[in-house]
């Protein structure tokens, strides 16, 4: 059984996160002074919310190899949105640069990526996750029934996870991108042509075209492997995706 978990960056450090807001922002931190501590506190809550859900998903796994000798997770990808990436977004919402915006209004400040090995395996996991009674589903987006128009699949759904500290149970919200090996590798290209070229516009045009065309013909070869599978395999199926609370 091979469960490989790439972490995007090291553990919370409070000392270093502090120090990485004050260098933002010299005298005048991104946030105000006295919240740089519980920025720090909050986002190592996130980190805890983020190892909550990852762990539930390493069981299930464990459980699915137990149960029907199939690992329904290839891999999984955990990472914390940046300092800069927070501060970017509560701007582009035209929000305050404080905790308090940040803890209501982004929900994706922790985030996991489940790589899966079909489509079956995306839903069943993902119901799997949701129907466990100490978390809640908050919302779901159901990229692989309906596509972004560029092509890109992929079941985002967040989830709410208690966080247990000496000050009770804190409910931290997590966003779990669920998809398929093919999906990522398509999705990982598709981002690196917006995002890391500097390609005239009629070379992006053409590649963003063949990549709709390659997400349409990944689809059905997909969904033709996934029924050799269906076949070959006694694992759970499912092709709906978790229903919000």
């Amino acid at each position: 059984m091979l469960t490989v978990i790439l972490d995007r960056q090291n553990r919370i450090n409070t000392n270093d996160l502090k120090a990485r807001l004050k260098a933002l922002g010299g005298e005048n931190t991104p946030f105000p002074t006295d919240e740089i501590t519980e920025f720090a506190d909050l986002m190592q809550v996130y980190e805890g919310a983020m190892y909550e859900i990852s762990t539930k998903l390493e069981i299930l796994d464990s459980e699915f190899q137990v149960r029907f000798a199939h690992d329904p997770i290839h891999h999984m990808e955990r990472r914390l949105k940046s300092v800069n990436s927070i501060l970017g977004k509560l701007e582009r919402k035209g929000l305050p640069l404080n905790v308090a915006a940040m803890r209501d209004n982004l929900f994706d400040v922790a985030g996991i990526r489940v790589i899966c090995n079909y489509r079956d395996d995306v839903y069943s996991v993902s119901n799997y996750l949701s129907a466990q009674n100490d978390i809640s589903v908050l919302r779901v987006k159901d990229y692989i029934k309906n596509p972004k128009q560029n092509g890109y699949r992929s079941l985002h759904v967040i989830y709410a996870v208690p966080v247990f500290l000496s000050s009770g149970a804190h409910y931290t919200p997590v966003e779990v991108q669920f998809r398929t090996i093919a999906m990522d590798y398509w999705a990982s290209l598709e981002h690196a042509l917006r995002y890391k070229t500097d390609l005239p516009d009629a070379k992006l045009t053409e590649h963003s075209q063949t990549l709709l065309d390659c997400a349409r013909s990944l689809q059905n070869i997909e969904t033709q492997m996934q029924n050799i599978h269906r076949d070959i395999n006694g694992a759970p199926q499912a092709g709906e995706a978790p229903k919000a609370d």
